[in-house]
């Protein structure tokens, strides 16, 4: 008897998830439509010579995503269909941009993490106001509550391949989002905070040929846990980092990289709070390692640096041929919160470094490459 009431409501559970999600999907598809229009017919519109518009200067209980305050710009919403389920998302797009015949602009992806939804990592980084400066999109998928009740991207359950999907279903809605908007699949690049962070570099490291940039916020290293039991271990440090099996290079064979050889990681930005007591900061060093180690880097001399009043912060540059590939920041006094955040929010702290105008200035630069 109690084996069938337990297979009854594993049912029942079934049954009311996939109810949610036709029921998302016809929220998301019907609020979606117009928004589209207008978001994509301003950026084709847009005169050739035109200036871009001028644009002025989370809470811990967990709650029902809900788009993210505007600041000129235009959000699509969407759902995306993938192994894991769907997911839905939120993209940011500036307005008043004067986009040429057949441009095409770079992609963000911002993670939030447990206890954030969008709106919160929108808020608490300003990502948006940094789009708006230097013309990209931002997209801000969204965890179900059904996937983790704490609203957790699931990074670490790798032993039952849960972790797997719900990073293809991630990359489903890059591709989703890219179809509907006019966006370079060949300049997208990852980015979160904690479980966020942890889901960013998992996706970076499978499927590295999708990603120019990963920047980690506060996160662990991928393949340091495979189960929720062995989670809590790794966010304190006291699991071996290592990282998953590398897929093989869809890149053309040269001698540096013959056919069938695993594909390069692309460079990493760590930023991390030394008085993190959530996540410990020696995640930060061992993923810096583990990375640089896949990318033959070499580690420079530390530099302390600071910026007026702010918190000071220890920079570690490995270096592969002369280029950075990994860039490690371990701020000093920073808990478990995102560096020169906005005022006033849950897991923000503005008396650290900027970390957004840190992530797309090391973003920007591997766009360039």
């Amino acid at each position: 008897m109690p084996r069938r009431s337990r297979l009854f409501s594993l049912s029942s559970l079934a049954r009311a998830y996939q109810r949610n999600l036709k029921a998302f999907a016809r929220v998301a598809g019907a609020a979606s439509k117009p928004v589209r229009a207008k978001a994509v017919s301003k950026l084709r519109a847009a005169p050739r010579n035109s200036a871009v518009a001028p644009v002025p200067s989370t809470a811990r209980t967990p709650r029902a995503a809900t788009k993210p305050v505007p600041l000129r710009g235009e959000w699509i919403s969407g759902v995306a269909p993938g192994p894991a389920g769907a997911r839905r998302f939120h993209a940011y797009v500036p307005t008043g941009l004067a986009l040429r015949p057949g441009e095409k602009l770079p992609l963000l992806v911002m993670l939030h993490g447990c206890g954030q939804t969008g709106r919160d990592i929108a808020a608490v980084s300003r990502m948006n106001r940094l789009a708006a400066r230097h013309r990209f999109v931002v997209l801000y998928p969204e965890q179900e509550r059904v996937a983790n009740a704490q609203g957790c991207w699931n990074w670490f359950e790798r032993r039952n391949g849960r972790a797997e999907a719900e990073a293809a279903t991630l990359l489903a809605a890059v591709d989703k989002v890219a179809r509907r908007l006019p966006v370079d699949l060949a300049r997208v690049a990852v980015t979160g905070l904690s479980a966020g962070a942890s889901m960013a570099v998992l996706m970076a490291a499978l499927f590295p040929d999708r990603f120019c940039a990963v920047a980690m916020h506060s996160g662990v290293a991928p393949g340091t846990a495979e189960s929720a039991a062995t989670a809590l271990a790794a966010m304190h440090g006291r699991r071996e980092a290592h990282l998953p099996d590398l897929p093989a290079s869809n890149a053309a064979a040269t001698p540096a990289l013959p056919v069938g050889a695993p594909a390069a990681l692309p460079p990493l930005l760590i930023v991390h709070g030394d008085a993190d007591g959530v996540v410990s900061v020696r995640n930060a060093a061992a993923t810096a390692q583990l990375w640089a180690g896949a990318l033959g880097a070499r580690a420079g001399a530390v530099r302390t640096l600071q910026r007026g009043q702010r918190y000071p912060m220890r920079v570690t540059e490995f270096k592969a041929r002369g280029r950075t590939v990994v860039a490690l920041r371990e701020v000093v006094g920073l808990a478990h919160a995102w560096s020169g955040g906005a005022a006033q929010r849950p897991y923000s702290d503005p008396a650290g470094p900027d970390a957004s105008a840190l992530i797309w200035a090391f973003v920007a630069r591997q766009f360039g490459k």
